[in-house]
């Protein structure tokens, strides 16, 4: 699973691969979506991130994320090979509402979706949830625990988001490789044992 862009036999997919699966990774503006595809990709992602401007301060909100400076406008794309035979393709969806036009089009032939939560933020979540829910995407919860002054138990997140009793909760740090693996693997789980 070691990345290494550069090199040809990194960039295509191996003949031997039989099985595609779609992935979309889902949350709200700023939740860490386009870190944890980075961390994850074995090839470069593609990133549709652009400078903050002027012309989006009264529609962004960064109470929170004072440091952001850009933001994804379209989507983020990686690939990570689990076997010889399997790959997943991760789609990442931008969190802002004026972009959910998009969401149709991504969800179409997803197996599912790994949504990555804010404790910080919890209410900023219900939209997105919402919107899963609505594109009758099975879903896994992660907990992206970049921040960790706002350190919430399992079952506080539970309780808070109103989840399903058999709905995945996971706790990552998008920006380290193996953290995000174990939220994804969640998600793999959760999606074979409803397969099942």
């Amino acid at each position: 699973m070691d990345s290494n862009p550069s090199t040809a036999e990194s960039i295509y997919v191996s003949d031997a691969v039989t099985t595609t699966a779609k992935i979309l990774v889902v949350g709200h503006f700023a939740v860490g979506k386009t870190t944890l595809i980075g961390s994850l990709s074995e090839i470069r992602p593609l990133r549709t991130e652009e400078k903050m401007t002027q012309a989006s301060a009264l529609v962004d909100d960064l109470q929170g994320v004072p440091d952001k400076v850009t933001t994804t406008v379209a989507l983020d794309f990686g690939r990570l090979t689990l076997s010889d035979e399997l790959v997943l393709y991760l789609f990442g969806t931008p969190g802002q509402q004026r972009f959910m036009q998009l969401w149709e089009d991504m969800a179409r032939g997803a197996l599912g979706a790994l949504l990555l939560v804010d404790p910080s933020r919890l209410a900023e979540t219900f939209p997105v949830i919402d919107l899963v829910e609505r594109y009758g995407l099975e879903y896994a919860i992660a907990v992206n625990t970049f921040d960790t002054t706002h350190a919430y138990e399992e079952a506080e997140i539970r309780e808070a988001l109103d989840l399903l009793p058999d709905t995945p909760v996971v706790y990552c740090d998008a920006r380290d490789r193996a953290s995000s693996a174990q939220a994804l693997i969640s998600l793999v789980r959760h999606l074979l044992a409803r397969a099942a």
